[in-house]
């Protein structure tokens, strides 16, 4: 029987759930290590690839979760793929409202945004594509993107061009979405905007074939390793390749370059993960990252709201000013410890992670899975 679950997804998920974790509670986000970093604007850094690999994985799962109830109807799936997406949506926008609740300025789009338009597109194209026609829909989002970006005038600026505020996703963003509802550090473009959701759609049908690469009955498992790991470095070098020949790697643009060269990355290794857990068996010390992959979108959401809920509740700081609970936390208790700010600022996220383990793991243990 095909095995409808890979405990080396569940621990890929696990590993860029907690690293995402970490990058996004730091004590002070004025004292970082690089690697927990964005690019400050073409480049990647290990940061830059948490979000592509969350997308990557999303595409890997669709097949597994199909396979899961092959007899269900379509109309059936339509309706839980269109209902999931509202969902994650929706818990996109409440991390936005929280805690003002103002609609007039919210941030429409954002990370769960991105992750629920990509997970509903992807597996509308799953249902219906065949792989030949996946891999049209791929080169489509990549070079179709490839050419507005770099060939379409932008209303009001007229050249084309790769900078933040001038560049045409966001003068779409602008003009759709209007300056109050865009990333509020930026204002005028946002990082998670319209345009840019056409090549993430990318990473998921990348995710896609291999995840119908591994559902191979006809692949063995170490065949299935060097097809994924091989397709990866391709994809990752002719990424690289783009980026040094006109068109650059960045995150906040998502870039056609940046799509094919961290889901390079993501295939490669997640294919290591594959051959060593799934295939050799060596599955110590996974149970870590299996309990945050398990229950990945809950431990996502709660990463971002708690610490949301800890800074309304305030206590006195410097010359009796109130400051956030979980600022003073880490100004009396943690930042003592250490010399270097950059280690306590480090120190503090993983303080964190661990805090957070703690209930996922008695989750883990009950086998409670909470489905978004």
């Amino acid at each position: 029987m095909t095995q409808t679950r890979l405990l080396s997804l569940d621990v890929f998920r696990g590993i860029t759930v907690a690293f995402m974790i970490i990058v996004n509670n730091p004590g002070d986000w004025g004292n970082l290590y690089w690697p927990l970093e964005h690019a400050t604007w073409h480049g990647c850094t290990p940061t830059d690839l948490v979000f592509p690999f969350f997308l990557f994985i999303v595409g890997v799962a669709i097949p597994f979760a199909d396979l899961a109830k092959p007899n269900e109807k379509l109309s059936a799936k339509y309706k839980k793929i269109i209902i999931r997406g509202l969902k994650l949506f929706g818990l996109g926008l409440f991390l936005s409202l929280f805690p003002k609740f103002n609609i007039e300025t919210v941030r429409i789009m954002g990370v769960l945004q991105r992750i629920a338009l990509v997970y509903i597109i992807c597996s509308i194209l799953y249902l219906n594509f065949s792989i030949k026609y996946l891999i049209i829909s791929l080169v489509v989002c990549i070079l179709g993107y490839y050419f507005l970006m770099n060939f379409v005038e932008v209303p009001d600026f007229g050249t084309p061009n790769l900078e933040p505020s001038t560049n045409l996703g966001a003068w779409l963003d602008r003009t759709i979405l209007t300056e109050p509802h865009l990333w509020k550090t930026a204002k005028t473009w946002d990082p998670e905007g319209l345009l840019g959701t056409i090549p993430a759609v990318g990473n998921g049908i990348l995710g896609i074939l291999a995840g119908k690469c591994l559902l191979r009955m006809d692949f063995s498992s170490f065949e299935k390793t060097k097809w994924m790991f091989f397709s990866g470095i391709v994809l990752a070098a002719i990424g690289a390749f783009w980026h040094f020949t006109g068109f650059p790697i960045n995150k906040s643009l998502w870039t056609s370059s940046f799509v094919l060269f961290t889901s390079g990355l993501a295939l490669i290794f997640l294919s290591i993960l594959y051959y060593l857990i799934d295939y050799k068996g060596f599955r110590n010390y996974t149970n870590f990252f299996v309990v945050f992959g398990v229950n990945a979108i809950l431990a996502f959401f709660l990463s971002g709201l708690i610490p949301r809920i800890l800074g309304m509740i305030k206590l006195n700081g410097a010359n009796n000013e109130p400051i956030g609970s979980s600022q003073w936390i880490y100004l009396n208790w943690i930042e003592p410890l250490f010399a270097n700010p950059k280690n306590s600022s480090l120190a503090a996220a993983l303080i964190f992670l661990l805090i957070l383990f703690i209930p996922f793991y008695w989750m883990w243990k009950k086998r409670i899975f909470v489905k978004v």
